[in-house]
Parts: structure tokens; sequence; C-alpha cells
């Protein structure tokens, strides 16, 4: 998932030449796999980058997530084109409104077809591009609105009872560069890091971790900064997340494992910083930090 950010340009340029337009409203889409490992979601902190789609592990048939026309397909094999490396082999089908779904990183050559139906087979899962394992990579895109697309937004969810959880929340001064765990600290302005992940429902022994949906910051009970995960857009070239506005991913993403989920100035006193972290589901838990500003 390391060349993410770096195809960006070129794959948003082929979808909007090449991508028409239908007049059917699309409900709901499906899991684009019956069997598959969601490994990686929307938004999971890898190395720094943000995963801008679903990352699936496993042999298995890759399916169309809604009813659509092929508006490009490319083999991992395929030489001549000009287009990037990074996603192998992937077929992109137009939803219409905009809404286009990319399927990408799987095996061999897809199947030669101009219109799909919802869960008919498009390809199968495999090696290629830059993926590392056996799976497929899964995307939606808005062309009309440049943004990436979390999938789980549209996508009929999958029931959780587990909560998300989180793992550790620090706090970066910014004018000194220093990172400390919530306590003591002197008056001024901080970074809050928080590292949190949402439980994966898997079939495999392993357990997978994934991004949450939102992170809420409040101090003293007032919001302080919302961390979406909703959808992802391009300015100028620069990938872009909602935190109180747009700002560049690579700031959000630079505290790997952790996110940057809002800016905060600290005054003298006692103050409450409450991390409040939910999933696609709705299923949430907080934390409260008390601390004491000198």
């Amino acid at each position: 998932m390391g060349g993410t950010l770096r195809i960006t340009a070129a794959v948003v340029f082929v979808l909007v030449i090449l991508a028409g337009s239908l007049s059917e409203t699309l409900d709901a889409m499906s899991w684009p796999s019956e069997e598959a490992v969601l490994i990686h979601n929307f938004g999971y902190n890898e190395n720094g980058r943000p995963v801008l789609g679903m990352i699936f592990s496993g042999e298995t048939q890759v399916l169309a997530a809604e009813n659509g026309e092929v508006i490009f397909t490319r083999g991992k094999n395929n030489t001549a084109s000009r287009l990037p490396s990074p996603l192998g082999a992937w077929t992109a089908v137009d939803h219409g409104d905009g809404l286009i779904s990319i399927y990408s990183r799987y095996n061999d050559e897809p199947v030669s077809v101009s219109q799909v139906e919802k869960s008919q087979p498009i390809a199968f899962s495999g090696i290629s591009g830059w993926s590392t394992r056996n799976g497929f990579y899964f995307i939606v895109f808005d062309r009309r609105e440049r943004h990436w697309i979390n999938p789980a937004m549209i996508i009929t969810p999958v029931q959780r009872t587990r909560l998300p959880q989180i793992l550790s929340v620090n706090l970066k001064n910014t004018q000194e560069g220093l990172t400390a765990q919530p306590g003591n600290l002197n008056q001024g302005r901080y970074t809050v890091l928080v590292n949190a992940v949402s439980p994966a429902i898997t079939s495999t022994a392993q357990e997978n971790f994934l991004a949450p949906q939102r992170i809420v910051c409040l101090v003293n009970g007032a919001e302080a900064g919302v961390l979406n995960f909703e959808a992802f857009s391009a300015r100028d070239g620069v990938l872009m997340v909602y935190r109180n506005g747009l700002v560049p991913a690579k700031q959000v993403y630079a505290a790997f494992p952790a996110f940057e989920a809002a800016e905060v100035f600290l005054t003298r006193g006692q103050a409450n910083l409450e991390i409040l972290v939910q999933d696609i589901a709705g299923n949430s838990r907080s934390m409260v930090n008390r601390l004491i500003v000198n």
C-alpha cells in the first residue's frame, strides 16, 4: 500500500476521461467478497500513509459490489500501458451519479464484459502490483467530487458488538516538539496523538485491527477536534483528510501508528481531556485524561 499517494493523479485522470454515467439509482453496495478477510480498511494508518479503500486477504473470487458498466480493465502483465503499476491488475466499474468502484491487485486478467451485475465475479484474488500477500484491493471513488469514499459508508454494514479500543493518548508540544503522556504539562499548544483501533470480525484465529470511523477530542466538555474517516479528497495534488476542516493527510498520519486527532491550547489550571472513538456501526468508547497545566 506504500504507493497509494503517488498513484492518485494518474488514477483520477483515467477515471474522469473514461467514466460514463448510468441513470439508475445506486442502492447499498454489497461486499466484494464472501470469503476474504478484511485486513486494512479505509483510513487505516499503514506505516504513516492512509489506506484509501479496503484491503482483503485470501483466495477468493472478486465480486462486483453493484450493477454497473465496466469502463476500464488492465491485466497485471500489461506493460504497454502508461498507467502506474502499483494497482497491478485492476478493473473500474461505473455505477452512475459519478460513483466508481475499483478492484485491483488481483491475479491475471479480469473477465471480458462491458456490464456487470451485483455480486458477479470479476476476477480472482492474487498478487499483482505492489501487493505482498494473496488478496485484492477495493476502492470507491466519486469522480464528481474527486473524493475517495469510505466503502463502509455505502456497503451493507457488518453488525459489530465489540467496542473500539483506545490504545494510547499522548500530547506533543508544538513549540518544543516534545511528546508526553497526559499528566503535568506546561501551558501551551499541543497536538493530541491518539492510537485507536476497531477490532475486526474475522473467521481466522488472527486478530485484525481496523481504523475507527471517527475520533473526537473534548477539553472540559467542549469539542476541540474531530477527525472523520468518511472521505478523503485531493487538493493541488495533495491528499487531504477532514479534521475540523481539510488538512494534509501526511500531517494526520505522521504519528504512526497513532493519528494527529486535534490541536488544543491548554491554559494553566486543571483540565479534562476526553477522547471519544466511534466505529462504523455506532459503537463507541471514551477515555478521560485529567491534566494539570502549569
